[in-house]
């Protein structure tokens, strides 16, 4: 159990990401010191909107540059900090390196982000971004679960470098964060695991897949229909603020999913047909499995991963992280509303005929 000190200085890795923006926001809204350990914080354009936070909260924002591949690059951003929040790695999922990518970044990253905390005395606790990709690989691997639902004690064993290879990265560097954490006493370890993140960037101009998923609603990508695909979605501001409980409540501990609703993505479709169906091409149907199968390489979308992910149940328990943590989740269907229209403010969409 670690009391942290709200006085002292939390390092935040990712800072500038989707994610890490508003882990920085709602630290610095709450009056914290940030550390944020980034590539590049010499780029302004990068660090801007967080600046722009920092001037209206009662928090202030220190940039120290640091790489995820880098041994030795988070040792002055950790200097007398108690809490250090890890949620650097990438998030992509199709890439033609997967090792270079993916593997590499998440792994070595987490591997240097806690060396460095094995040798900072002032430490006390990590908090980890993880996933639910670290849980299971592929939809199918739920039939094999109790009631066929993922709880924080199952792990992902079947994704490979060649096989859902983001939801292997990030089962690797979970692992490693807690046999890096065995390994001393000095700090504790508690891992947030999100399902699918979506809501309103503190960068408007993000370029994740979760913009990417949202662009794509709108754009005519899913004209023909929506593949039918089950997902777990959460509200990436109550991501966020779990990140937030998850560091200063002293009695957490272990994993915890972090996930609102399970919703398909016709369903995430149907949430914005009221506001948007006039204007932007939503898909109306669901495409068939067999449909998929065909067309997907096309796309760029593997038949394995189509054979092993569409069409099966999502299904998540997030009562851990309710009693541990006393989280409540905002309704997805205002989520997704106030994402699309962020992007469409910002004029994002290509609209395909």
């Amino acid at each position: 159990m670690k009391n942290i000190d709200k006085s002292k200085p939390v390092m935040l890795t990712g800072a500038t990401g989707y994610l890490g923006g508003h882990i920085a926001k709602n630290l610095l809204e709450k009056g914290h010191t940030v550390h944020a350990a980034i590539r590049n914080p010499e780029n302004k354009e990068k660090t801007k909107y967080l600046d722009e936070v920092a001037e209206n909260s009662k928090g202030e924002i220190h940039y120290f540059k640091a790489d995820l591949l880098d041994k030795g690059s988070y040792d002055e951003a950790m200097k007398g900090c108690e809490l250090v929040i890890h949620s650097a790695s990438p998030f992509i999922m199709s890439t033609k390196n997967p090792q270079k990518d993916l593997i590499d970044p998440a792994l070595n990253g987490t591997e240097n982000v806690f060396a460095a905390a094995q040798q900072a005395d002032s430490l006390k606790r990590i908090v980890l971004t993880s996933s639910c990709a670290a849980i299971y690989g592929d939809g199918k691997d739920t039939l094999d679960y109790p009631n066929q639902t993922m709880t924080e004690e199952q792990w992902n064993t079947t994704s490979s470098l060649k096989q859902t290879p983001y939801s292997y990265s990030k089962t690797l560097a979970e692992k490693k964060a807690w046999e890096m954490t065995e390994a001393q006493n000095n700090f504790d370890l508690t891992v947030i695991n999100p399902s699918f993140i979506l809501g309103p960037g503190v960068n408007p101009h993000g370029t994740g897949e979760s913009f990417s998923i949202m662009k794509q609603m709108g754009d005519g990508s899913f004209k023909m229909g929506a593949p039918a695909l089950n997902i777990g979605c959460v509200d990436v501001r109550d991501v966020a603020e779990a990140h937030y409980r998850a560091g200063f409540t002293p009695e957490a501990k272990g994993r915890h999913i972090c996930s609102a609703e399970n919703l398909s993505f016709m369903k995430l479709a149907d949430m914005l047909r009221p506001n948007y169906g006039e204007k932007y091409p939503l898909p109306k149907k669901t495409l068939p499995k067999w449909l998929m199968m065909m067309m997907g390489p096309l796309a760029g979308i593997p038949r394995q991963f189509i054979r092993d992910n569409v069409g099966y149940p999502w299904k998540a328990d997030n009562s851990k992280i309710k009693r541990e943590l006393d989280m409540e989740f905002r309704p997805i269907d205002k989520t997704v509303n106030e994402f699309f229209a962020q992007i469409e403010e910002v004029g994002t969409f290509n609209k395909k005929k």
